[in-house]
This record gives structure tokens, sequence and C-alpha cells, in this order.
């Protein structure tokens, strides 16, 4: 694929991308050990995560990411910011943070904020979300309208979850969490701006080691972008993600529960792969309510 593209204009796009979304409103996600030991009828569990955002193997972003999962909830937070080389070219650090509960087995997220800042601005985004609908969102300070944007409409903001909810997955039944079928989903986001499906598909089974925190397999998902509306068609880092059929997440799992979520994340760039990768996966099972309430 030829994408007549800057060097100005990729370096952005890239910067746009280790910041945001998968990255930390993503920088963000991860671990969990001891899964196949934990009670099949526990469902809690925390995740202490940090990560390294690399481009072409050189550092550029760190991250953090924090989740804790509970019989009928969720809560996770994430904050980035830009390191190494990256920081000649652009200072900017963010982060993000969603809450919501689990119904039917899924997450029904309820509010997400998300802050990014560089040297000229700071953005703030908000979304409060009832039964996958959008009830309210905003972005200060207000974009300017953009004739060449395609606009989103009612109907893309019901059905939809908020991109750092979109990030992790929870699998349904009592199966095999690690099965190929955990991966064989699309997931459709509204982030505040673009409203856009994220396709998972099985690619393989890889073992991993953090440097401190899990040892074990991870889902390898190939991931597929597809812009609903709220994007400009013509943008070349919006036809690049478009078109690409190589982008990867590792995705591993929380201990305690039924949750999976991105260990490593990789996106190729016109200047080589840009990967965000758990340095740190640190998860601790936690008992049920029920059974916590025993031993009192």
């Amino acid at each position: 694929m030829n994408i007549p593209v800057s060097f100005a204009t990729r370096r952005t796009a890239i910067a746009a991308l280790l910041r945001s979304r998968w990255s930390a409103g993503v920088l963000a996600a991860v671990l969990a050990s001891g899964l196949a030991a934990a009670s099949p009828a526990a469902a809690q569990g925390k995740l202490d995560a940090r990560y390294e955002a690399t481009l072409a193997g050189i550092e550029v972003g760190k991250g953090a990411w924090v989740i804790e999962v509970t019989d009928d909830g969720y809560a996770a937070a994430a904050n980035g910011a830009t390191s190494g080389v990256m920081q000649a070219f652009s200072r900017g650090h963010g982060s993000g943070e969603a809450q919501g509960r689990i119904v039917n087995g899924q997450f029904a997220p309820m509010n997400y904020m998300a802050i990014t800042a560089s040297a000229k601005k700071i953005e703030t985004i908000r979304i409060t979300l009832a039964n996958g609908n959008v009830k309210e969102s905003s972005i200060e300070p207000e974009q300017p309208p953009d004739a060449d944007r395609i606009p989103v409409t009612d109907a893309h903001r019901r059905g939809v979850v908020d991109p750092m909810t979109g990030s992790f997955l929870r699998v349904p039944g009592t199966g095999d969490l690690m099965s190929p079928e955990s991966c064989r989903v699309s997931t459709p986001i509204f982030d505040g701006r673009m409203r856009y499906d994220l396709r998972l598909d099985y690619k393989r089974t890889e073992m991993v080691k953090a440097e401190k925190g899990y040892q074990g397999p991870v889902l390898v998902c190939g991931v597929y972008f597809t812009p609903v509306s709220g994007y400009i068609p013509d943008r070349a880092a919006i036809k690049y993600l478009t078109e690409q059929r190589n982008m990867e997440v590792w995705l591993a799992p929380i201990a305690g529960t039924r949750v999976l979520v991105p260990f490593r994340m990789k996106i190729p760039t016109p200047l080589g792969n840009a990967v965000l990768q758990a340095t740190q996966f640190v998860t601790t099972a936690t008992p049920p309510k029920s059974a916590a309430s025993r031993t009192q």
C-alpha cells in the first residue's frame, strides 16, 4: 500500500495513535497469574499494569492502566506521557477513566472521561451512557465545524461503548477463556468525536512473560478498523488505518474474572511498527462478595 504522506503528517498521526484509545484514553493495557487455579465462582479481580510505547524499536511513551472488576461492575483508569525521542517532537500527556456495570455478562458503560494535553492545548472529552446509548457527550474546547466531516447521527450514538471499555472484553459463558472464539468479536465504539467499529479475529496463541507479573498464554488477534462517522474521509491516517491488515492485539486474562485485556498492541506505520507493550502486568483475584462475607 502506497499512501503519499509527508513526514510531519506521519509524525502527527503516529503521535495521535500512541496517545489514544487502546493507547491512553489508551496509552493503555495487562495480566493475570494463576487463572487456571482460580475458582470458577470467582468473578472479581484487579489489574495493575505498566506499558512502554515504542516506534521502530525506539521508546516514545510510557503509561499505566489500573482495572478493577467486581461481581456487578467495573472501573478503569489509564494515564500516559510521551518519553524518550518523542519528547523532542511533542511533549504531551493524557489520562482517561471509565466506569460501568456488568449486565447479563457484558459491560454496560456509564461514564467516560479523557484528557489530553500538549504544549498547544488541553482537550477534555466526557461521555455519559445508559443501556448502551450515549446520553451526553462533550469536547472542550469545542471543535470547529468542518463540512468535510461525516456527521454523527443519533443512530450512531446507540448500541455503543466508550473507547476504554471497548479496549478490553468480557468473555461470556463458562468455556475456555483462551479459546480462539474469544477473539472473534466486533465492538461499536463512540469516542466523543468518532463512531467506528473494531473487529477482532483470531490469528494465533503465544506465550509471554512480563518483567513483573504475568507469565502464560495470550490470544493474538488481528484488529480491523472501520470508521462510521465523525471523521474526514480524506485524512491520510484514516485511510491508512482502514486499509491496514497487520494490526494486532495480544490479549491476556485478569485473574479471577472472564475479562481479557491488551498485553501488547502493534500498529504498522510508514516509519516502522508502533508497539504498546506491558512491562508490568500484575493482577489479583478477589473472592466474591458472598464468600468474603462468610469469612467475617
